[in-house]
C-alpha cells in the first residue's frame, strides 16, 4: 500500500478504516438528521473539537462542505463594503479573485515567498470590514507567524479572516488573532474530504447580524440558527462528521500534537540542508511547519517522483509556477513515524542518483 506525503488529500490516520466499520454498524448512517442520534453526534463532535483544539468557550463552531464554501460564507454574510486580501501564494490569491466576484472593491495586497506580511500596509487601507489571510499556503510551504497574527489583530480595526486549511489540527493556533477561523478536514484532521469546519468569534456573530444576510442556504446566520440547535441547514454528510469526532476522540491535545509537528519539521529542514537541494523557501522566519517544500531542475523531480512512486511512497506535485520544480512534503499528524523515517531513507539514498 502507498504512504501519501501529497499535502492534501492526504494520508488518513490508520484507524479510520475501523472508524468506517463501526459508523455503519452503529446505524448512524440512516439515521434523519433531525433525529436525536445525529443531533447529539453533532453536539459530541463539535465538544469534542473544542476541547482538543483548545478554542475559547464562546468561539462557535459549524460544518461546511469545504473550506471553499467558507469563502463564500465570509463573502455574503461579513463583508458589508469590501474586503482586504494579503496573500503570498495561489490560494490566497484565489480567495481573493472569487470574493471580487462578489464584491468588485476588494482589495488585494500580495506580498513575497520570503516576505513576512506586511501589518503596517494591512494598516494603512481604510474602510475593509474583512483582513483575509492565509495561514499556511500550501502552494509553496509557506505560514504566517502567530507574532504577525497578533500584530495584525492590534493593526486592523475589523474582523480578520483567516484560511487555515493546511494547518488546523496540526498546530496550535492563535485563536483569539482573528474572528473566523476555516479548514477542510483532508489534511491535518487525517480524514478523508468533504467536510469544511468554520470557527466564528462573537465579533464575527454580531457583523453578521449587521449584514443581515438572509438570501442563501449557507449565510452565516441561517447557519448558526441551525447549529444553536444542533441541527444543519442542509442534509449533512454525516459520515464525515462521525469520522472527526471518532478521530477526535482519539488524537492528542493540540498543543502535543504542536510539539510533534514541530520537532518534525525541524528535522525536515536539518535534512534537507545535508542534501544537494534547496529549501523553496530560503526564509526560515516564514517556513512552514506542515507542509515541506524543496526545488531542483525540472528533469531530476520528475525522475525522483517516478522512483518514489515505484517504492510506494507518493510524493507531492509542486502548484502553480513551482508544479515541475518543486516537491512537497505533507508533515501532518496522521502520518507515522515510520513511514517518515522510510521518505527519509528514500530521499538520502536516491537523490543523488538523479542529479
Amino acid at each position: 500500500m502507498n504512504v501519501s506525503f501529497y499535502p492534501g488529500p492526504s494520508q488518513l490516520y490508520p484507524e479510520v478504516e475501523h472508524y468506517l466499520t463501526d459508523a455503519y454498524r452503529s446505524g448512524i448512517l440512516s439515521m434523519n438528521h433531525r433525529s436525536a442520534a445525529f443531533m447529539d453526534l453533532l453536539a459530541q463532535t463539535v465538544a469534542a473539537l473544542s476541547e482538543k483544539l483548545a478554542l475559547p468557550a464562546e468561539y462557535e463552531i459549524y460544518f461546511t462542505s469545504s473550506a471553499t464554501e467558507c469563502w463564500e460564507i465570509i463573502a455574503q454574510s461579513l463583508i458589508g463594503h469590501r474586503s482586504l486580501h494579503a496573500f503570498n501564494g495561489a490560494f490566497g490569491q484565489k480567495w481573493y479573485e472569487y470574493t471580487r466576484r462578489l464584491f468588485p472593491d476588494c482589495v488585494a495586497q500580495p506580498f513575497g515567498v520570503d516576505e513576512p506580511l506586511d501589518v503596517a500596509g494591512i494598516a494603512s487601507v481604510e474602510q475593509a470590514d474583512v483582513l483575509c489571510l492565509t495561514h499556511n499556503e500550501t502552494s509553496n510551504a509557506t505560514a504566517i507567524s502567530s507574532e504577525l497574527l497578533l500584530a495584525s489583530r492590534h493593526a486592523f480595526a475589523g474582523l480578520i479572516a483567516v484560511d487555515a486549511t493546511s494547518s488546523m489540527a496540526g498546530v496550535a493556533l492563535p485563536w483569539e488573532a482573528a474572528d473566523v477561523w476555516f479548514a477542510s478536514v483532508q489534511k491535518c484532521f487525517g480524514l478523508p474530504p468533504g467536510l469544511g469546519v468554520l470557527i466564528v468569534s462573537p465579533r464575527a456573530v454580531e457583523q453578521a447580524q449587521r449584514v443581515a444576510d438572509h438570501r442563501h442556504y449557507n449565510s452565516l446566520l441561517f447557519v448558526r440558527e441551525n447549529f444553536l440547535k444542533n441541527q444543519t441547514p442542509y442534509t449533512p454528510n454525516t459520515l464525515a462528521i462521525y469520522l472527526l469526532y471518532r478521530v477526535m476522540q482519539q488524537v492528542s491535545p493540540i498543543r502535543q500534537i504542536d510539539v510533534q509537528t514541530r520537532q518534525r519539521a525541524q528535522a525536515w529542514y536539518a535534512l534537507l540542508e545535508k542534501l544537494p537541494v534547496a529549501p523553496l523557501v530560503g526564509n526560515e522566519a516564514v517556513r512552514s511547519p506542515t507542509v515541506v517544500a524543496f526545488r531542483g531542475e525540472g528533469l531530476f523531480i520528475g525522475k525522483l517522483k517516478e522512483r518514489a512512486l515505484i517504492e510506494g511512497i507518493v510524493l507531492g506535485n509542486g502548484y502553480g509556477e513551482w508544479k515541475n520544480t518543486s516537491v512537497r512534503i505533507a508533515n501532518f499528524p496522521a502520518i507515522t513515524d515510520e513511514d517518515i523515517h522510510r521518505l527519509r531513507v528514500f530521499l538520502q539514498n536516491n537523490i543523488l542518483k538523479f542529479l
